[in-house]
């Protein structure tokens, strides 16, 4: 086993770097994915990789979601030969400090998704909050399960291999903006990649840089948990017997 950092940014350079600083000190490889961002943020992310031993830069040309800049950055795990990488998002709202407990998980957990379960505090707004249930109803419903306890924290270690089979496939079409988060969840577990969560807190910083567009990125998850919501019909019988298997979750 082989693991290292994802952080796809976005608008978010300033705490991104300090993030990838942080996490370098570990000893392990940290990816950086530019998502498009402007001048500014380029030569911050730039600087960042340069002067931080571990740091690799991958770049997207124009602004492509967070689900592509994942995507971009599981390739590039592969191409440093890590089988398995914590990604954690730029803007700082992810506690840190559980990133070594989560990767000794995988390490027990080799086959599974590592995911944090999140414990808000009083800087969580309340409609991302409710969207959260609304997301966490339609992944049951999908998946026949309520083993996905929560699908937007992006803060989870993903197996690489298995990731990259379902964001590479030519017959997936995958959201690439906020609906990847929750889409890949549901598309690992019909593949047998099954998630473990572990709590972990966040919070809305008060000069937080939000990218999550309220009507946009809703809409574009309404409309992913549609296809999925079709998936799951061709799947049913294999659901309804996997379901029976694992004790009715």
């Amino acid at each position: 086993m082989k693991q290292g950092f994802l952080i796809p940014v976005y608008r978010h350079g300033k705490t991104a770097c300090s993030l990838a600083e942080h996490l370098a000190a570990s000893g392990l490889p940290v990816i950086i994915v530019d998502d498009g961002n402007d001048v500014e943020t380029k030569s911050l992310l730039e600087e960042c990789a340069s002067k931080t031993s571990g740091v690799s830069l991958v770049r997207l040309e124009k602004n492509s979601g967070k689900g592509a800049a994942v995507a971009k950055g599981f390739e590039k795990a592969a191409e440093l030969g890590l089988t398995h990488v914590l990604q954690i998002d730029a803007d700082g709202q992810h506690d840190a400090g559980k990133t070594a407990f989560l990767l000794e998980e995988s390490a027990k957990h080799p086959d599974m998704i590592i995911c944090g379960y999140p414990e808000f505090d009083e800087t969580a707004p309340r409609g991302r909050i409710n969207g959260r249930k609304i997301s966490n109803f339609w992944a049951a419903a999908v998946t026949l399960s309520t083993e996905l306890k929560d699908v937007l924290c992006g803060f989870r270690v993903y197996p690489v291999n298995e990731s990259l089979r379902i964001t590479r496939s030519s017959f997936i079409f995958m959201d690439k903006r906020m609906g990847f988060d929750p889409e890949i969840m549901v598309r690992l577990y019909w593949n047998k990649v099954f998630p473990i969560f572990h709590p972990v807190k966040v919070s809305y910083p008060a000069d937080g840089v939000s990218n999550f567009h309220i009507v946009r990125d809703n809409i574009r998850i309404s409309l992913m948990f549609s296809r999925l919501f079709i998936g799951m019909l061709l799947r049913l019988p294999v659901l309804i017997a996997r379901k029976l298997k694992r004790g009715k979750k």
